[in-house]
């Protein structure tokens, strides 16, 4: 078979075949879809095919991604190079025949142009921004005191907006109290919600059930259980209330989210993200604080 434009032809059909064993895998479509726009955006920097690629080609790639006014994250650049590498390995695959094809055709075949020389050495375990750090007891009440006084100024006004300033609040406490991630927290419905046997106080509050942990290599998301202890007991009772008095006032019909919109529906992971950063400005705390600091906690 001849193609008007093999060079194309042959490219895709290469992409095609990567998405297709990474979906054997059972990997998330947005994944593949990440990576393949990745392969791509080499492709299009660089102007040649995987056939052409060589070292310095990948190398100017990634330096570029390192410069400029908004240079990506060290952790970034190295889950790059991992995709590109996987890449690299699958058109390498004497069992996939595209060596074969790419000499038959072009008179080159795609080589594996990233190696210990050019890639970001894993030299310790933890790469995230020295401001990324656990929050101590005063920033943690900061921070809760600021998310009550955005709620209570919102329901002062009696504006639009006063359900959604609430649920920031309770959100946020949630997240503390429980160690969620954020997927984890926005995927609560209602009957994930536990008793303890064990302390009959907390009533359906004493422990969740997560269902959208996080998951690894091609995995479904992670479940467990998640205990609430008792120095967290003082999330009992706003818990409460927001699902006794103000989730009622939503439209929830057929919805048994935990955590929903004004108009019913289920909040969007970012709106947590969002909650946090209303709270951590208004409460004067460091920028560089973001949700994920509240599953870390220093005490006093």
């Amino acid at each position: 078979m001849s193609f008007l434009d093999p060079e194309t032809a042959v490219f895709e059909a290469m992409l095609e075949g990567w998405a297709r064993q990474q979906r054997v895998r059972c990997l998330k479509p947005r994944t593949i879809r990440s990576r393949l726009d990745l392969v791509r955006r080499l492709a299009t920097a660089s102007n040649q095919y995987p056939w052409q690629w060589t070292a310095g080609e990948v190398e100017a790639f990634l330096s570029q991604l390192r410069s400029g006014n908004r240079p990506v994250q060290m952790a970034t650049l190295r889950a790059h190079e991992c995709v590109l590498r996987l890449f690299l390995q699958y058109v390498t695959d004497a069992r996939y025949q595209w060596p074969e094809v790419c000499m038959q055709r072009f008179g080159t075949a795609p080589t594996m142009v990233l190696h210990e020389f050019n890639s970001v050495r894993h030299a310790v375990d933890v790469e995230s921004r020295p401001g990324r750090r656990a929050l101590d007891y005063d920033e943690v009440q900061a921070l809760f005191d600021a998310a009550d006084g955005l709620a209570d100024q919102a329901r002062a006004r009696g504006r639009k907006g006063c359900i959604t300033a609430w649920w920031d609040s309770i959100a946020l406490k949630t997240v503390y109290a429980f160690g969620l991630r954020r997927r984890e927290a926005w995927g609560l419905d209602l009957p994930d919600l536990r008793h303890n046997p064990r302390i009959h106080r907390f009533r359906r509050c004493g422990a969740l059930f997560v269902r959208w942990g996080k998951s690894s290599r091609g995995s479904p998301p992670k479940r467990r259980t998640v205990l609430l202890v008792p120095e967290m007991d003082w999330v009992v009772e706003p818990f409460e209330e927001w699902i006794e008095q103000i989730r009622p006032l939503l439209d929830t019909t057929g919805h048994q989210a935990l955590f929903l919109t004004e108009r019913g529906s289920r909040l969007a992971p970012r709106s947590l993200n969002e909650a946090f950063q209303r709270a951590r400005d208004s409460a004067g705390l460091d920028p560089e604080l973001d949700l994920h600091c509240l599953r870390h906690f220093i005490s006093a």
